[in-house]
């Protein structure tokens, strides 16, 4: 007799898990408009660690099928591509470019990207002190001229005022 709660409750909470699978998951992956242009060694660095979240190039791994935790992917991935896109570099102006480059070099440097939850799943993924070399050099020979680009671009903008 005391069983029967438990089968209840093993019963109900399988069948509610079951029905979650039920609602839709927008596990998009919209057309590419304009993919950054980067150096071979930094884009294979970029794909393995950022590409997943930022990017319309995303790797949808078989748990994004699986309620609750497709709903939580599916949110990060989309919440990622609107903070940051690689795919869609032609969104953004010049001085908006230098600023996301500067700022995913500060976040690789100070270890809040990739995130850690990201990397438990996916090792591959973690940068390691020659990637972020790596990257810190690339941006540093860019730095001067994205600067320049920038600038240039809010003195047309004035211009145009």
């Amino acid at each position: 007799m005391k069983n029967l709660p438990i089968k209840k409750i093993l019963i109900w909470g399988l069948g509610l898990f079951v029905l979650i699978q039920l609602i839709p998951v927008n596990r998009d992956n919209p057309p590419v408009t304009e993919e950054i242009q980067l150096p071979q060694h930094i884009k294979t660095t970029f794909e393995r660690s950022c590409y997943d979240c930022h990017s319309n190039k995303t790797k949808w791994p078989w748990y994004s099928y699986v309620a609750p935790v497709s709903w939580l992917l599916s949110k990060h991935v989309h919440d990622g591509r609107k903070h940051l896109n690689f795919t869609e570099w032609d969104k953004y102006d010049a001085k908006k470019r230098a600023n996301k480059l500067e700022e995913i070099l500060d976040e690789i440097e100070d270890g809040t990207m990739p995130l850690p939850d990201y990397l438990r799943l996916h090792p591959e993924a973690v940068l390691s002190g020659e990637d972020i070399d790596a990257i810190a050099d690339w941006y540093d020979s860019l730095a001067d001229s994205l600067e320049n680009e920038a600038e240039t671009s809010s003195d047309d903008a004035a211009d145009h005022d």
